[in-house]
């Protein structure tokens, strides 16, 4: 028996273990939102089944090798194919839930099996305490290795649903070299190999049609046709073609559709920059896409434009997809952009330079990662970054559909110590749409819109900030980095509309 390699089936196993945990996790985080809730759920309850796996194990008393075998090849057959599985029931069922957890406790549970067989495997081979600690050390690295690879490398590279098959395919290897390294021990290893052989050539089959499973699920889940699909380290990218032009979608969720987009952008542009006392240097925060940019290039007195945005690959996806970057005028391409791919709360922290408008188009605040973008904290260094004349706007959700949301972060700003203006716009593939408008005081309008706009005129922009009274201002909490109140708000609001 050859513990060297059974020692590195341990650094597979773990590696695949935990990269399953973190497939369900991002891909419950994906479908439902609120990452926060879904990872923790998700770990809790697959700790949790490990916990089970590891109990049972000590019911296992004859036939350990084989038994570890065939413990393999299920995590293989059951982790291989979670996330296609999970991906399916979502679009086709109403039983997601079921499933997600249902899948949670099986693999947890067979992966707490694991590491007890493969102790007592070798517990009259090694030493106790050098079984444990190189057991368990491999366990460990194998838990850093998979931690690292998964958001780096297998999920923009391979997608859930393939990085899923492919630790699928890992698991049924392990359990078919296996047969070879316990074969002493093993009472019928020709019957295990065929079984590992053929469950790995049916987990490959499923790695070559991995874009058709993934294809066919978002056909299933957008109602129009997808005509781009690709994965960045933050975020699945989707366009799709229909009626109402072409449509991004970030992580499932519509960000604009070419038919109307320019009813969003024109209002979350121009009532700023009509009132900055200059023009200077302007600083978009998000709006990857160039749409904000396009609108901003509208000022001959513009003189520079930076733009920040997390994802390179939505700034690339704004140049290089021949429909967007028109939609856009080649906003990203002009003389005046600057585009700098970081975290904007950095950017703004590290950063000594003032701005004369700000343009803040971040996505809703549907998970504690985007929250943090709408905390005193945050604004509060948007606060100093800005011009004493200068003048910011901030996207901040529907006031009809997420009322209390919209409120939040108007006090959130007010508690900033920004002058507020809040304001609303009808956006007819989002609905009634709200915006913030801030400065250091109160400031007059100083220049004229410009022409050619589509939607804002003078009489529509001054009705821009009437609200009915479905709209109206509601007592709200601050939002604080310690709090995330507004995330709350946003998922118990908006869960009365999906």
């Amino acid at each position: 028996m050859n513990k060297t390699l059974l020692f590195v089936t341990v650094l597979v196993i773990a590696t695949c273990g935990l990269i399953y945990e973190l497939i369900v996790g991002a891909l419950a985080s994906y479908l439902l939102g609120d990452s926060i809730t879904q990872f923790s759920t998700v770990i809790g309850g697959y700790l949790f089944a490990m916990g089970i796996g590891s109990y049972l194990s000590r019911f296992i008393d004859k036939g350990l090798a084989q038994r570890f075998v065939e413990v393999e090849l299920g995590v293989a057959l059951v982790g291989g194919l979670c996330a296609p599985m999970l991906f399916l029931t979502f679009t086709l069922t109403d039983v997601f839930h079921v499933a997600l957890y249902g899948s949670v406790l099986a693999i947890g549970t067979l992966v707490g099996l694991e590491i007890p067989l493969l102790l007592r495997i070798l517990k009259d081979q090694v030493q106790f305490k050098d079984l444990v600690s190189q057991v368990l050390t491999f366990d460990y690295l194998g838990a850093l290795a998979a931690s690292v690879s998964f958001p780096l490398l297998f999920v923009p590279k391979l997608g859930l649903v393939r990085t899923s098959l492919l630790f699928g395919l890992l698991n049924a290897l392990v359990g078919l070299w296996s047969t070879w390294l316990l074969e002493p021990v093993l009472s019928n290893p020709t019957r295990l190999r065929v079984k590992a052989v053929g469950l790995s050539l049916f987990l490959v089959a499923g790695l070559a049609l991995g874009d058709r499973l993934t294809t066919f699920y978002e056909d299933q889940l957008y109602a129009d046709e997808v005509v781009h699909a690709s994965n960045s380290p933050y975020q699945r990218i989707i366009v799709t073609r229909g009626k109402r032009g072409f449509s991004l979608f970030l992580n499932g969720n519509l960000q604009f559709a070419s038919i109307d987009e320019y009813r969003y952008h024109e209002p979350l542009v121009h009532p700023a920059l009509v009132r900055a006392g200059a023009l200077d240097r302007v600083l978009i925060l998000g709006g990857g896409d160039g749409l904000a940019a396009r609108e901003v290039l509208r000022y001959p007195e513009v003189k520079s434009v930076t733009l920040v945005d997390l994802d390179p690959a939505i700034t690339g996806l704004a140049t290089g997809y021949g429909e967007l970057a028109a939609l856009n005028g080649h906003s990203l391409s002009h003389p005046k952009m600057r585009v700098i791919n970081t975290d904007a709360m950095k950017f703004l922290a590290e950063g000594e330079g003032l701005f004369d408008a700000v343009i803040v188009d971040f996505p809703d605040p549907n998970n504690f990662s985007l929250g943090k973008l709408y905390t005193t904290g945050f604004y509060k260094l948007l606060k100093r970054r800005l011009a004493p004349e200068g003048v910011a706007v901030i996207q901040s959700t529907s006031p009809l559909f997420a009322r209390r949301s919209f409120w939040c972060v108007n006090a959130t700003l007010k508690a900033a110590g920004f002058w507020t203006e809040p304001y609303h716009a009808l956006v007819p593939s989002f609905g009634e749409w709200g915006y913030v408008l801030v400065s250091h005081e109160a400031v007059p309008r100083r220049r004229a819109l410009p022409p050619g706009l589509s939607f804002l005129d003078d009489a529509t922009l001054e009705s821009l900030t009437r609200f009915s009274p479905d709209m109206g201002p509601l007592p709200a909490e601050v939002n604080r980095l310690n709090n995330q109140v507004l995330v709350h708000y946003y998922e118990e609001e908006w869960s009365r509309w999906n």
